[in-house]
């Protein structure tokens, strides 16, 4: 039970490799955004962090983090608090994102927008919301994940993920922000 790092491994050839972090099966909507795009990109799922020591030599290495939060649920928030400790600070310069999937109405929330919004602060990290109900928003995010993951790979020349991290601007602003 160790600590991800980001270099640990040598990257593979053309190839980038997502982990999504999820409480959940929530993850559909993203494995369809990712599907017939190429052969380059991997994408693996762990329920928590951290990662069993057993397959640790056969995993490729790790190019983004997809931290997956249901905002209905409170457990799938602290599932990524708990996980949040077990990956090194390195990940953290463009190499992270939070997801919150649910609706952005008040009634079927358990956890307020604001909240996941420090949290991805605090992380130095984008925070993306995804509602489910719209099949051309979630094409959007898997394509904004999809474009994340290959800069953060190093497969985009001339961009670096820490550069891209300071570009990303979130999907949405808080009622704070507003005034």
């Amino acid at each position: 039970m160790s600590v991800l790092r980001t270099l640990s491994k040598h990257p593979d050839l053309n190839s980038a490799t997502a982990l999504v972090v999820k409480a959940n099966g929530m993850l559909a909507f993203i494995a369809r955004g990712f599907e017939n795009r190429s052969r380059e990109v991997l994408l693996h799922l762990a329920k928590r962090l951290p990662l069993p020591v057993e397959n640790e030599h056969s995993r490729p290495r790790i190019d983004l983090i997809v931290f997956l939060m249901d905002m209905r649920s409170q457990h799938s928030v602290e599932t990524v608090r708990s996980s949040l400790a077990y990956v090194d600070v390195n990940f953290f310069l463009g190499k992270v994102c939070f997801l919150a999937v649910g609706d952005k109405t008040v009634k079927h929330q358990s956890t307020e927008m604001y909240t996941l919004k420090q949290l991805a602060d605090s992380y130095s990290s984008p925070l993306f919301h995804a509602e489910l109900e719209s099949t051309e928003r979630r094409a959007v995010i898997a394509q904004r994940l999809l474009h994340m993951l290959k800069v953060a790979a190093g497969l985009v020349p001339g961009v670096s993920a820490l550069a891209l991290s300071s570009l990303i601007r979130p999907s949405f602003m808080t009622e704070i922000e507003r005034c």
